[in-house]
């Protein structure tokens, strides 16, 4: 792989750590131990079966909680404490050569699983304040998709892996702004004296 592609892997794991954290580690940790791809020496720890254990049991609690509205928004709330760490680690370990964990890898994929978290926990939080509950599924069962799709794409074709995950992520806050945008205009007009006209 050149410098580009295993800048864009660690920034394509850091971004989908952002979104399901427990399924990046998961996910990095089975490759390794099946043997589909060689891991950087940092991330051999994710081969192991305490931290295949751990993070496959938690990923199937998040696929759980993340359906539930409210639920949801508060699981984000908490995970907050796990995805920007995972994905700080899981940049930094891939582009480290010697397995030093670099200040600047760090801090660039603690930003990019900051920047997917807070999409996706603020598209969240606006889903649940609609009255629809199908929306909150939809949405996740598309977060499920994209993390799925960019997981197995992501060691193949990193760019494209980031740019799945990107895209969905931005089609989704995409669609919950243009929903909360008539549920707010449908809420004026329903406050509106009878004959006045909305501005």
């Amino acid at each position: 792989m050149t410098e580009a592609h295993v800048f864009a892997l660690g920034l394509a794991l850091a971004c989908l750590a952002g979104v399901r954290a427990y399924f990046t580690v998961f996910g990095v940790g089975l490759a390794g131990l099946m043997g589909w791809v060689e891991l950087p020496s940092a991330l051999a720890v994710t081969t192991s079966p305490w931290v295949l254990g751990t993070a496959g049991a938690l990923a199937l609690v998040e696929f759980s909680a993340d359906k539930i509205p409210g639920v949801d928004s508060g699981w984000d709330l908490l995970q907050t404490l796990a995805r920007v760490p995972a994905g700080a680690f899981l940049a930094a370990a891939t582009l480290s050569d010697d397995g030093q964990l670099g200040a600047g890898a760090l801090t660039l994929g603690a930003g990019a699983a900051l920047a997917t978290h807070l999409v996706k926990s603020g598209t969240r939080a606006m889903i649940n304040a609609s009255p629809e509950p199908m929306s909150n599924w939809t949405a996740s069962a598309g977060e499920d998709a994209a993390a799925v799709g960019a997981m197995a794409l992501v060691f193949t074709h990193p760019f494209i892996a980031l740019g799945v995950l990107l895209g969905m992520l931005a089609l989704i806050a995409l669609v919950v702004f243009v929903v909360a945008r008539w549920l707010f205009r449908r809420a004026a007009a329903l406050r509106l004296p009878a004959g006045a006209k909305p501005a």
